[in-house]
């Protein structure tokens, strides 16, 4: 094969394969980049006045570590609370956050929704919630110290339930692929059925 033939087809390779990475071919783990979020205010109107104080913070990152932390959750109780760890530069929990935003607008009257963003910059974190908003605000955890309250000290991603009486239940530990796994885990684990 000729040079010339064997530099075309190697460019048609690269090409076919850049496409592949943009389109997200297997990358995202089910996720849904670039669509746009929910309309929180809308959806979450009327939720209950710890929910609505909760949501008020909506895509903020906060300060305090786990003393911060644990006030919130007390703050929270008489409704069960959904705990998401993320990080801007984990995969897995990229992918996954498009379930998270899903999850608060369907149920976020109900349930509590908070994040902690773990071992992370401010500045790239914030850039990541400016592309992927919440609906709830997130805690800063550069020591891990949020973690070890989670129990969830294996990785990222990590996602904690608490029951309405602000006892943790379970700990999973690891990217949700689907929908439906994050909503059984709610219902079985923070709404008790």
């Amino acid at each position: 094969m000729s040079r010339k033939r064997q530099a075309s087809l190697r460019s048609a390779w690269l090409t076919i394969l850049c496409l592949l990475a943009v389109t997200g071919c297997g990358g995202n783990g089910g996720g849904d980049y670039g669509s746009p979020p929910p309309d929180y205010a809308r959806v979450l109107a009327g939720a209950p006045r710890p929910l609505a104080s909760l949501y008020a913070q909506a895509n903020r990152l906060l300060p305090g570590g786990a003393d911060a932390f644990a006030k919130r959750l007390r703050s929270l109780r008489g409704h069960p609370v959904v705990v998401n760890q993320w990080a801007s530069w984990c995969e897995p929990c990229r992918a996954e956050f498009p379930l998270f935003q899903r999850a608060t607008a369907k149920l976020g009257r109900r349930v509590a929704f908070v994040g902690v963003d773990s071992q992370d910059s401010d500045d790239a974190a914030r850039t990541f919630l400016r592309e992927y908003p919440l609906a709830y605000p997130s805690f800063t955890d550069p020591d891990k110290q949020i973690a070890k309250l989670l129990e969830a000290t294996l990785g990222l991603p990590d996602t904690a339930f608490y029951d309405a009486g602000g006892r943790l239940v379970y700990t999973k530990q690891g990217q949700y692929s689907n929908q439906a796994e994050l909503y059984a885990d709610i219902h079985r684990y923070a709404l008790g059925g």
